[in-house]
């Protein structure tokens, strides 16, 4: 089974964008850790004490546990501290696979972190250094979509969440001081845009991937 570190810019973008396949990987015996690089606040709504109440309550649905990076929302900075701070989380956690947001967005702080998550891939494998655990180095890093652009993109791949959909739904819910008012659709929205991935392989619900590294097959058997 693989370690898999989900990093997210703010709690809840995990949540946004790949969920239901946080879900299906804990179903499926990998240790999953969320990451996320700030507490999200101020918000219009919410406060620290808020998000941190919230944050716990989505990752106890979707069966995993979570680390507050400590950077501060809004100001992400791609910097070498930032990228050591990660590195550091991830030799913690000896993670084969990172999952990242999608590069191109209109927050700042999404792109800053998925900057900060390619670098800290590489120097988490560095000896050395200051950075604190043993080098280690993962062996994929993929990209989940939870941009603020409206963009028609074209994933690598999806994975079929039909199963664990309500999952999903459930985590994003427990977020109430972000989706309420005039984000109160954001649920159903969330459920529209996975039935539509999930028309694109032929099931109920999907969430879409992207990666520039060549992924590898043991065999055609778990394709849909």
């Amino acid at each position: 089974m693989a370690s898999i570190l989900i990093i997210g810019p703010h709690p809840d973008d995990q949540e946004l964008g790949m969920g239901g396949s946080i879900a299906k990987f804990v179903r499926q015996g990998h240790k999953v850790h969320l990451v996320d690089m700030t507490n999200g606040e101020p918000t219009p709504l919410g406060s620290p004490e808020i998000r941190a109440r919230e944050s716990a309550a989505a990752a106890k649905v979707l069966g995993v546990e979570r680390t507050l990076v400590g950077l501060t929302n809004r100001q992400v900075v791609h910097d070498v501290p930032s990228r050591h701070k990660l590195a550091a989380v991830i030799r913690r956690h000896k993670a084969d696979w990172l999952f990242v947001p999608y590069p191109i967005d209109a927050h700042p702080d999404h792109v800053a972190v998925t900057k900060i998550a390619e670098d800290a891939r590489f120097d988490a494998k560095l000896s050395k250094t200051d950075i604190p655990g043993e080098p280690c180095y993962p062996k994929r890093i993929i990209y989940y979509f939870c941009t603020h652009l409206r963009l028609n993109f074209t994933p690598n791949f999806c994975i079929d969440i039909s199963d664990t959909l309500e999952l999903k739904l459930e985590a994003v819910k427990q977020y109430q001081s972000q989706f309420a008012g005039p984000s109160g659709h954001v649920p159903e929205m969330v459920r529209s845009i996975t039935a539509y991935f999930g028309s694109r392989i032929g099931t109920a619900h999907a969430e879409p991937f992207f990666t520039h590294e060549m992924l590898g097959f043991g065999g055609l058997d778990q394709l849909i």
